[in-house]
C-alpha cells in the first residue's frame, strides 16, 4: 500500500493513501515524525529511529547513533554521519554509502 502523506492531527499521526483515504494512525507518543516514503515512514523515539508501514505496524528500529536523519524517499531513508550519507531500507538494513 502506497503512502502519500502522514499528518499530525491532535495526538495522532494519520496516514493517508494516494486517493486521500486514511489508512491508519499512530499515537504521537510513539515519537517525532522524521520522514515519509512511499511504503513506510520514520519516527524518532528517544535514541532510536523506528520504521512503520502504511498500517502503522512497526517494521524495524535502529539506534540514532548511526547518524542524523536527513530524508526518506522511495524505499529508503538516509542518515548523515560525519562526511558520509548512509542509505538504509525500511528494515534498517544498510544498502549504500557515499561521501557527503
Amino acid at each position: 500500500m502506497e503512502i502519500s502523506e502522514v499528518q499530525l492531527r491532535g495526538s495522532y499521526y494519520q496516514v493517508y493513501d494516494v486517493k486521500g483515504k486514511k489508512i491508519s494512525e499512530l499515537g504521537k507518543a510513539n515519537g517525532a515524525l522524521r520522514g515519509v516514503a512511499s511504503g513506510f515512514f520514520v519516527v524518532e523515539r528517544g535514541n532510536y529511529y523506528v520504521t512503520y508501514d502504511a498500517k502503522s505496524r512497526k517494521l524495524a528500529e535502529m539506534g540514532a547513533s548511526h547518524g542524523q536523519f536527513t530524508n526518506a524517499c522511495g524505499s529508503t531513508f538516509n542518515l548523515k554521519k560525519g562526511n558520509y550519507i548512509i542509505t538504509y531500507d525500511q528494515r534498517c538494513k544498510k544498502v549504500g554509502e557515499r561521501s557527503a
